[in-house]
């Protein structure tokens, strides 16, 4: 009898050992136990695959000329001559020393539609992370592709044009078909639209590139022309924040200074800006001084103040944001190229678009980030941004 009831107790003890052990697989506790790469996205796998190196390559938008390293800032900057039409051994060594974030394209580097094709192309076999690949193709004067010879794509007088018309599908149309022609020959960011308003008669920038003077009218066409451009699968950059409409100077030739106060903007010209901050991809900064709004005296590009206090926190803006040319005259007769990437990243930039010496500013930021001026968080902040905007895309 007692082997029995000691045999009964075993049984009894297996029974619920092995019950215990059905229950814990039918109902996992709270512990996660999912391989970490299963609960990451892609950009965030990629981001902690990533060298220093590799990280600070992606806050970069340059010409394909500033990979040449035998030209100068002026043969670089020139708007017809030394243009680079192909991804030749040299830029190739470049790309795998330099890896950086996208490249945009200018009428130099356009030959035909097969040539800028299989460059871009090659462009991109060469980068181990997908590279943006922009173009300034707003419809109208500024249109690198429209206005090269030899491509059969619509063109456009102008957005002022199109805004005239009142008509929030014609704006829609135009992102769609220039978006359409750009995804066609290789591209995924345009810089555009336009969200100035242009309420200076004396404006020598924007005038009719932009959709107008009444900002209810800009903002209705640039969120229009942004639905055409994702239809097109092709990535929006709003410009130049916080408005170049109202001002007279430009910014490509050097200082300019713009006296509204907050108030006043938000009253007009942010406007376009705030309607589509939830739907654009990009916001592009520009190199305006606004002393009656950020303190530091510094252009909007450079400034803490104005990119995460207005943009970022008042606005509530968590896209990309990108600065205007660094090889402007507002930058880069005040600043090297690398104290002008160093600011701009330590305001809250993520992308430093085509400074004036591009190796000069890489450098800088690298050496910045060893030096504990600007930390890796901050790098990896921006980074994911760009990765995650990259996927988004399907770039990844």
């Amino acid at each position: 009898m007692r082997k029995i009831f000691l045999n009964a107790c075993a049984f009894a003890i297996l029974f619920l050992l092995t019950s215990c052990s059905a229950s814990n697989v039918d109902k996992p506790d709270s512990v996660n136990n999912t391989p970490p790469s299963q609960t990451l996205s892609k950009a965030e796998q990629l981001l902690n695959r990533m060298t220093l190196e590799e990280k600070i390559g992606q806050l970069f938008i340059i010409r394909p000329e500033s990979l040449d390293f035998s030209l100068t800032a002026e043969q670089i900057s020139s708007s017809k001559d030394y243009g680079i039409t192909e991804a030749d051994s040299q830029i190739m060594e470049s790309l795998k020393q330099y890896p950086i974030g996208g490249i945009v394209i200018f009428q130099k580097n356009i030959l035909s539609p097969a040539q800028l094709t299989d460059f871009i192309n090659e462009m991109n076999q060469q980068s181990k992370t997908p590279l943006f690949v922009s173009i300034d193709e707003e419809g109208g004067p500024v249109s690198r592709i429209a206005n090269s010879k030899g491509f059969d794509v619509t063109t456009y007088e102008s957005m002022e044009s199109i805004g005239q018309t009142g008509e929030r599908e014609n704006a829609q149309q135009v992102g769609f078909t220039i978006g359409s022609y750009l995804k066609k020959y290789g591209f995924n960011v345009d810089f555009a639209p336009v969200a100035d308003v242009n309420t200076n008669p004396e404006n020598v920038v924007i005038g009719n590139r932009s959709f107008g003077s009444d900002p209810a009218l800009v903002a209705k066409m640039v969120t229009a022309e942004i639905d055409g451009l994702h239809e097109a699968g092709i990535m929006s950059c709003v410009k130049h924040f916080p408005g170049h409409g109202d001002t007279k100077g430009d910014t490509h030739r050097g200082f300019v200074s713009m006296e509204k106060t907050w108030e006043e903007l938000k009253e007009c010209e942010l406007i376009p800006f705030i309607k589509a901050s939830k739907q654009t991809d990009m916001v592009m900064i520009s190199h305006i001084t606004v002393p009656n709004i950020t303190a530091d005296g510094l252009p909007s590009s450079l400034s803490s103040e104005m990119i995460e206090g207005k943009l970022r926190k008042e606005l509530a803006y968590n896209g990309v944001v990108i600065t205007d040319s660094m090889a402007m005259g507002a930058i880069a007769q005040e600043y090297t190229s690398s104290e002008g990437a160093v600011k701009a990243i330590l305001a809250g930039a993520d992308i430093v678009l085509m400074p004036e010496n591009f190796a000069e500013a890489y450098h800088g930021v690298y050496d910045a980030v060893k030096a504990g001026t600007i930390s890796e968080k901050r790098v990896d902040e921006s980074v994911l941004r760009i990765l995650s905007l990259k996927e988004k895309y399907d770039l990844l």
